[in-house]
């Protein structure tokens, strides 16, 4: 009794002490969040004056711009114009302050370790939040950012010796605190000195709530291993393997925010980071999450988007329209999928290059060039420079060359030629300087001998003749199949370099399996300076089965001075339940560890007809209400079953569909195509579908573990008449 008594009296000295530091720490970012607005007025009223003496001193000059003294009054608005885009970069920086200092007004910080540096007598309270909050007059630090070299210490250890990495050196001590708070609109909920045990519960109860639209942070939750990965800046490759729900995508982004921090000493800026998004619906779903953690977005881009922009002449099919179209269409499923596992393949890859080599041998038709009826250069000579060049100069590049070099050698020989006889020769040059990749593409596919010859020593696929004439037929038509487009844009990069993308020092490529080789070395032409962070699982792949060897295929075509592959095979998004339910579909020997959570036990429903199976559908709904799930999937295996489904249900519940590249916001009762859910997270997920027809391959066997690997709390599956045998 008395000991229960002299702890509970020590925690309410504690409480106390913790409110009190709590109300300290407020008020100094009440203060700095004034000064800081009162400095954004100042800036906006420095703006308004600069923009009035720009206005004022340029008016009578603009007119004249483009005049013989066009580039002095050019200068001399200058001498206006970078005040203000000064003026303007401390009014952005000021107004990312406010938007830091609102937010830690609401939650300052998460966790407290008391760390004793070993040169020095005394621990010292280092309290953790999202973002730093100094003291400008004492410079006492009442925060620390997650990502600080000392924060990484309540990350990775747990009371006893400990140590973090400076920028210059190795910093050891001990820690005798580790404390974890639970602070919402700047009240104290609640504190708990965290141990192992105790930590786990908390994230327990954290992953027991129900998900939200958006992805959230993990600052408060970061695991060891995650932070390893998170804080490590000295790989140029980071590639993470991990199992469905073990926080991929989480971690990259974190990561991306650690970088960020990291970049004020290497000017990494958001606008030198780009990540690859499997769909738009995935975009919209991890927008939020730089923000919170303080940072600017950066660039996001879906795949085909990229491909879009180097292709540019017809409309390219998505890799959603291409999912959907090998899914339904049993006529093209077979050939559809060889044609992509060829054309993305190793052996592929060398024969474009080698037909790349080949093209000023055979496909550049060069002719003499003519200048008042006389032969200047002949094409043999043009050929033989071209040979000639730097091998690895690329080939479009050469042929611009060829043309500056012919003008200059007509200019220089005759002097007296005008700009209409030099526009109608480098006409003439351009019949063979300027080079169609989708036409060349074409033309080496239509030629079967020179194919055959080109690809000798490869191994071709049995079907080869099928793929051929299936590629012909796709390129005849008003759009550039998924799989061409790749081709195309590889073609298109290797002989012409691309700048686009040069500020690009980090990219982030999520869903690494769904990718091919050749869409890596795509990667490596758009970002050749670039490193990288790259997430995936073998065991969530749609059209093709994929091993652990993926990883070595990209570290050598990615070819960076230092890669490294970290594994994450424990899941917390599903109970325990739905995770060992979600297992017997994938055949790899992956051990995946759960968390522990436990729920319901996912069932499988078959209905006698259609009209069951809406009721038994709507009765689980009704049930996922009742417990108060906030996002309810009922997933499809195609699009065309989720729009059958929804012309069902639409006059009967509430509910959304999802489509191919919509934006629609993942709340309610929402049904959406399997594919489409990759990398998403729902309370309840309804697999609607399950029902022989649908489920009968090894290929099936992979989507039914995607499907049911996005829930997070209840996992039910439904049938029409005959199930899968796969269940």
């Amino acid at each position: 009794m008395g000991g229960g008594f002299l702890m509970q009296n020590n925690y309410d000295k504690q409480l106390e002490f913790e409110n009190i530091r709590l109300k300290e720490t407020i008020a100094l970012a009440k203060i700095q969040l004034e000064e800081a607005k009162l400095a954004n007025k100042n800036n906006e009223l420095a703006l308004i004056d600069l923009k009035r003496e720009l206005r004022e001193n340029t008016i009578n000059s603009s007119a004249s711009l483009w005049s013989s003294e066009g580039f002095e009054a050019l200068a001399a608005s200058s001498q206006y114009t970078n005040p203000i885009l000064n003026k303007f970069a401390d009014y952005e920086a000021t107004q990312n302050k406010i938007l830091a200092l609102t937010q830690l007004i609401d939650a300052p910080y998460f966790a407290r370790i008391d760390f004793k540096f070993d040169d020095e007598d005394t621990f010292e309270k280092i309290y953790i939040g999202r973002s730093s909050l100094m003291d400008n007059t004492s410079y006492e630090t009442y925060v620390y950012d997650w990502r600080s070299p000392i924060a990484s210490v309540f990350y990775r250890f747990v009371i006893g010796r400990a140590f973090y990495d400076a920028p210059k050196e190795r910093i050891e001590g001990e820690i005798n605190l580790k404390r974890q708070y639970e602070i919402t609109h700047g009240k104290l909920e609640y504190f708990f000195d965290a141990d192992v045990q105790i930590v786990d519960e908390f994230l327990r109860k954290l992953l027991a709530q129900n998900t939200s639209s958006k992805m959230k942070t993990i600052v408060e939750t970061i695991q060891k291993e995650q932070d390893i990965v998170i804080r490590d800046i000295n790989t140029d490759l980071m590639m993470v393997q991990g199992v469905a729900g073990s926080g991929k995508t989480s971690i990259a982004l974190h990561r991306v925010a650690y970088l960020m921090y990291q970049g004020l000493a290497s000017k990494l800026m958001a606008n030198n980071i780009i990540i690859i998004s499997p769909n738009t619906l995935f975009e919209q779903y991890i927008s939020n999450v730089l923000p919170e953690l303080g940072e600017d977005n950066v660039v996001s881009a879906v795949f085909e988007a990229l491909l879009a922009k180097v292709v540019q002449n017809k409309p390219i099919q998505t890799r959603n329209q291409f999912l959907e179209n090998l899914i339904t269409n049993t006529k093209y499923k077979n050939i559809a999928k060889s044609s992509i596992e060829f054309k993305m393949s190793a052996d592929f890859l060398e024969l474009l290059n080698r037909f790349i080599q080949d093209l000023p041998n055979k496909w550049i038709d060069f002719s003499d060039i003519f200048y008042n009826k006389i032969c200047i250069i002949s094409k043999e000579t043009l050929k033989s420079k071209i040979i000639a060049g730097r091998k690895n100069t690329p080939l479009g590049m050469k042929l611009q060359q060829l043309e500056e070099f012919v003008l200059e050698q007509i200019r220089m020989a005759y002097s007296h030629i005008d700009r209409n006889e030099i526009a109608e020769i480098k006409n003439e040059m351009r019949a063979f300087t300027q080079l169609n990749p989708q036409a060349l593409y074409e033309t080496l596919l239509a030629d079967k001998k020179y194919f055959y010859s080109l690809a000798k020593g490869l191994t071709l696929p049995k079907n080869i003749e099928d793929i051929l004439s299936y590629t012909q037929e796709n390129l005849s038509t008003h759009y550039i199949s998924y799989d061409d487009a790749a081709v195309i844009a590889f073609l298109t990069l290797k002989l012409n370099q691309t700048n686009e993308y040069g500020s690009i020092k980090q990219v982030v490529i999520d869903e690494a399996q769904d990718y091919y080789p050749l869409h890596y070395e795509i990667f490596n032409l758009l970002f050749p300076n670039s490193k990288y962070t790259i997430l995936g699982d073998i065991n969530q792949t749609l059209e093709k089965q994929e091993y652990l060897s993926l990883y070595d295929q990209i570290s050598k075509i990615l070819n960076k001075r230092k890669s490294s592959l970290a594994t994450m095979d424990k899941s917390f998004r599903c109970t325990n339940e739905i995770l060992t339910y979600s297992q017997k579909f994938i055949s790899t020997a992956m051990d995946i560890k759960s968390f522990n959570r436990k729920g319901y036990e996912p069932k499988v429903y078959t209905a006698i007809n259609k009209n069951e199976l809406m009721n038994m559908l709507i009765l689980e709904i009704d049930f996922c209400q009742k417990e108060g799930y906030e996002s309810i999937a009922l997933i499809c295996k195609t699009e065309k079953n989720a729009v059958t489904l929804f012309e069902s249900l639409k006059n009967k519940i509430d509910v959304q569909i999802v489509k191919n590249d919509s934006t629609a916001e993942l709340k309610g009762v929402f049904i959406i195509p399997l594919y489409m859910s990759k990398g998403l997270e729902f309370d309840a997920v309804l697999i609607c579908d399950a029902d022989k027809k649908n489920y009968q391959s090894s290929g099936d066997k992979k989507l039914l573990y995607i499907g049911c690997t996005r829930a997070l709390h209840r996992l039910n599956l439904f049938c029409e008449k005959e199930t899968s045998i796969l269940l």
